[in-house]
């Protein structure tokens, strides 16, 4: 984290507004993270991740159909080269407005 949380959230949020949010997923809250966490706290804001709270995270959604899209194709890919040009492929194959549908569903997921 200390390699990179800093730079990337100067990047994306360079005028300091930004958040850092993590999931509760077993790294992001083992006691070498949490105390990385609380002793830079003033650095930047940390939005805390409820325990055993809903998924709102769209991006999941996302790559799990686009995996399962790349686990149906035929052939399979067997190379990297193989399985980058299928996840393109799929992603590419995805019907317009795909994306719309996760994005509409924001408003009831934070509900």
């Amino acid at each position: 984290m200390s390699d990179h949380l800093h730079s990337f959230m100067s990047i994306v949020h360079s005028d300091g507004l930004g958040q850092f949010q993590q999931n509760n997923a077993t790294p992001h809250t083992s006691r070498v993270a949490t105390k990385w966490l609380q002793k830079h706290s003033s650095d930047f804001r940390h939005f805390h991740w409820p325990p055993k709270s809903p998924e709102i995270n769209i991006i999941e959604d996302i790559r799990d159909a686009l995996l399962h899209a790349v686990e149906n194709r035929s052939p399979p890919p067997r190379t990297p080269m193989d399985l980058s040009t299928s996840l393109q492929d799929s992603w590419c194959e995805f019907p317009p407005g795909y994306l719309q549908t996760p994005v509409e569903s924001m408003p009831r997921r934070f509900a």
